[in-house]
């Protein structure tokens, strides 16, 4: 018997976006202009996390003269480059957006990026119309991997948490899930899951058209799911 669900709740950041490679080369390129040499151990250790929690980190690593203003307007102009040439959406995203729309699902996006960045990026990609709701880093006091953002995005769809499949690419986002309640789908992206971030996951899988094909063999659309204003 399939377990149900009534809701959807989507990463963007690497889940949706194909954006985490884009953040992840731009950081390094501006910390090694400015002679931060083998940054890269520290960049993923960022991964999923809110910016002003990777800011932090970074001076902690880096010491108290770190030049943080700096380094942002250069990964800034890094990663505004690179966005330039185009705003990917990962494989399977279109057809697993189109499937939940079809079959009535709520949807919400659930990020750790800024609100401004968020609707710029939902706007380039062409995808903001299909959710519900959309909630960001701006919404809440603690972002991932705290659960706040998660329980938020269900009360905003007015559905239980367990009601919800939740769908990420790192392990903040699935810590943040797993601790709101959600049904957790694991497509990584840049990392490999942990044994213990693995144990908090219903399933790891390669991409959204197997997430797709998971969510029609082993968990089913509700008949109760219905149609939510949009936050």
């Amino acid at each position: 018997m399939k377990a149900q669900f009534e809701a959807v709740l989507l990463d963007m950041d690497g889940t949706l976006l194909d954006t985490e490679q884009v953040y992840l080369a731009s950081l390094i390129k501006a910390l090694e202009a400015f002679g931060y040499r083998d940054a890269t151990a520290i960049c993923h250790a960022m991964i999923g996390l809110p910016g002003p929690e990777c800011e932090a980190m970074l001076r902690d690593h880096y010491g108290t003269d770190f030049p943080l203003a700096d380094i942002n307007k250069a990964y800034a102009a890094h990663r505004d480059d690179l966005l330039a040439q185009g705003l990917p959406l990962k494989p399977g995203a279109m057809d697993l957006l189109d499937a939940l729309r079809d079959a009535g699902c709520p949807m919400a996006l659930v990020t750790s990026s800024s609100r401004r960045t968020a609707d710029r990026y939902l706007e380039l990609a062409g995808i903001r119309d299909r959710f519900d709701a959309v909630l960001t880093r701006d919404d809440v006091a603690r972002g991932k991997p705290h659960p706040d953002l998660y329980l938020l995005a269900a009360e905003r769809l007015r559905v239980s948490p367990h009601a919800c499949v939740a769908v990420e690419d790192s392990s903040p986002g699935v810590t943040a899930a797993h601790a709101a309640g959600a049904i957790t789908i694991m497509v990584p992206d840049i990392l490999q899951p942990t044994d213990n971030i693995r144990a908090k996951c219903a399933a790891v899988l390669p991409d959204l058209h197997a997430v797709l094909a998971f969510m029609h063999t082993r968990i089913g659309f509700s008949e109760t799911a219905r149609t939510t204003s949009t936050a």
